[in-house]
């Protein structure tokens, strides 16, 4: 069972940043595949951006450039720096990790850009 606990979100000025952040429970946080999805109102979820155990991260295209996800495995936590934000990264962002087939979600954090 893998526990995790968001926060950093809030409400920011497009062109702004926020740096969300994920503290997560186990004693493997090392080999967890972690991270980061969102959800817009009426949207499905979405993946923003993922990184592995050893730090090779892959981003979706909308966010290339402008986010940037890192973990810190003695913290056994992953953040996600987002810069140069846009009205339409408006959504809940939810943190997951993945281990044993099987993902593991927080409870979520809302990012709100305004315009």
């Amino acid at each position: 069972q893998v526990q995790l606990v968001e926060s950093g979100g809030g409400l920011v000025q497009a062109g702004g940043s926020l740096r969300l952040s994920c503290a997560a429970s186990g004693r493997a946080f090392s080999t967890y595949a972690m991270s980061w999805f969102r959800q817009a109102p009426g949207k499905e979820r979405e993946l923003v951006a993922q990184i592995s155990g050893a730090g090779t991260a892959n981003y979706a295209d909308s966010v290339k450039g402008r986010f940037t996800i890192s973990r810190d495995n003695a913290k056994s936590s992953v953040y996600l720096q987002m810069n140069s934000l846009k009205p339409e990264d408006t959504a809940v962002y939810y943190c997951a990790a993945r281990t044993g087939g099987s993902y593991y979600w927080g409870q979520g954090t809302q990012v709100t850009v305004s315009s």
